[in-house]
């Protein structure tokens, strides 16, 4: 019976979510407003810290959790030649938004779910750990570590992922809002995932990105 509800919670969950963000697009088009950002500086400067996880030199693959209209192709495009990716959003309509802007490129596959299809060599997932709506912190944490289970077991060298921090200013700080502790996080991914971990809390924004490499 435990086990039904939290599944429930979760199903429910995830509903708001991607209303959420349907909504987000449908207002502010494929912007970063549009995937609840503030800005395009700030979304590159994010992408930048979670590719960190790449380490091939040549073709590689990678899922991207929560992947919005697909901006991560567009960076990564500038910046890698040999990779396939695969966007992964609860939104139909995000996806919908991202096949219109790369569904022709072959690098590039859209799905709707709240997980990636198969396993790829790489994982993230940038801001979908950040608005909790009207959620209880437990409910959000649950979500939390089980879409880290989800990037662990779809990703095969390491996978990573962002937070709102914590040590944010607390007058700043929204209710709506789910601020993380990167203390926390980091022990959860040392002890659970692997031993090869790093957490970038010193790129100018009030949030901090983890990196989880797994090998030897």
């Amino acid at each position: 019976m435990t086990e039904m509800k939290n599944m429930q919670i979760k199903d429910g969950l995830l509903s708001k979510v991607a209303n959420y963000y349907t909504a987000k697009v449908a207002k502010y088009g494929d912007t970063p407003m549009g995937v609840d950002w503030n800005n395009e500086e700030g979304q590159m400067l994010r992408f930048k810290q979670l590719l960190k996880v790449v380490r091939n030199t040549g073709k590689f693959s990678i899922h991207d959790l929560g992947c919005g209209y697909g901006a991560m192709f567009g960076y990564m495009g500038r910046r890698f030649q040999d990779f396939t990716y695969t966007g992964c959003d609860l939104s139909p309509e995000m996806v919908a938004r991202a096949n219109e802007r790369y569904g022709d490129n072959p690098k590039a596959s859209f799905v709707v779910g709240a997980e990636p299809p198969g396993i790829a060599d790489y994982a993230v997932a940038s801001g979908i750990f950040n608005v909790r709506l009207n959620h209880s912190v437990g409910e959000w944490i649950g979500y939390l570590e089980s879409t880290l289970d989800i990037l662990n077991h779809t990703s095969k060298y390491g996978f990573a992922f962002n937070c709102l921090t914590s040590y944010s200013d607390k007058e700043k700080m929204r209710d709506d809002l789910f601020y993380a502790d990167p203390c926390k996080l980091f022990d959860l991914c040392k002890h659970q995932y692997s031993r090869h971990v790093a957490l970038l809390h010193d790129y100018g924004l009030y949030e901090f990105t983890i990196i989880v490499r797994k090998g030897d």
